[in-house]
């Protein structure tokens, strides 16, 4: 069994981009700029954000961070959008989620100008990666894929099960799997809260890959012997011995599921830190699109 170290790689490709950027600073041209919309205090998504800002100056790209209070009305949240997509100063930007229940989620994404969306969320950036097309992919399936390639975990061919069909890991990243190329060319098959006897899917998975947030949901016997599996889960579990009063935990039980598996994420450590590894190649992507 070999875990796979998203923290180590994550830190390869930040590496990588330094090195681009630095290119780019030599010979004079544009450096990368990223900007992030965060709407109230919640607590997770500033932690989140923070670690994006930080991100930035460690590869050295510039950022903005708009922070608006959670008061804000939506138009006013549109407007701020709008000024984003045509400030040509920077080339990407994300609106952190959730936003405040009063402001509809979808219509914001979809105000974000596609050649500026990141995050892979709009729906023509969603089309022109389900057509196999150059494009912003979504940050966590992109780095799901990443990790898949580094570690040379052979794909063609597998059976690839997937618990959970969100827009944000489930859905895209079935789209992938199954895409022609390294990392693809899997049939896969997306299993969800309707699925009956999931466990008959899983215990035929060579690739498991769970996005579904319920802590240590996949069992020992849920799964065969040297199969794969991708942990996307994390959720924080109330843990009173421990200082901070939680700990997380993946959708898998790391300790029997890892006896049968042949690679493994772990939770923390993960998919987690790949996920603003591949937001700031998307930027760098931006830079490269639209210049």
């Amino acid at each position: 069994m070999e875990i796979i170290d998203g923290k180590k790689i994550s830190n390869q490709i930040k590496e990588e981009i330094k090195v681009e950027v630095d290119s780019l600073k030599a010979l004079g041209k544009k450096i990368p700029h990223l900007a992030a919309v965060i709407v109230g205090e919640d607590g997770a998504s500033l932690t989140y954000v923070g670690s994006k800002v930080r991100s930035c100056k460690q590869v050295g790209f510039n950022s903005t961070l708009v922070k608006l209070a959670e008061s804000i009305t939506e138009n006013e949240l549109l407007d701020e959008i709008y000024k984003l997509n045509n400030n040509d100063s920077i080339d990407g930007f994300i609106v952190q989620l959730p936003l405040p229940k009063h402001i509809d989620e979808q219509k914001i994404l979809l105000a974000i100008d596609p050649n500026k969306d990141v995050d892979g969320f709009h729906p023509t950036n969603f089309g022109k990666m389900a057509l196999n097309m150059r494009t912003f992919i979504p940050a966590t399936p992109y780095g799901i894929i990443e990790l898949i390639k580094r570690y040379g975990i052979e794909t063609s061919g597998k059976h690839t099960v997937v618990i959970g069909r969100s827009h944000i890991v489930g859905r895209p990243i079935s789209i992938l799997m199954n895409n022609k190329g390294q990392g693809g060319d899997s049939t896969v098959t997306v299993v969800h809260s309707k699925t009956k006897n999931i466990e008959f899917y899983t215990k035929n998975a060579d690739i498991l890959v769970s996005a579904l947030g319920i802590p240590e949901y996949v069992k020992e016997h849920m799964v065969k012997n040297n199969v794969v599996i991708i942990d996307v889960g994390i959720t924080r579990v109330k843990d009173h011995k421990t200082e901070k009063g939680y700990v997380i935990k993946g959708d898998v039980d790391f300790d029997s599921v890892s006896k049968k598996a042949s690679y493994i994420t772990p939770v923390p450590g993960g998919v987690g830190p790949m996920t603003i590894a591949m937001l700031l190649k998307n930027t760098l992507l931006s830079v490269g699109m639209r210049s």
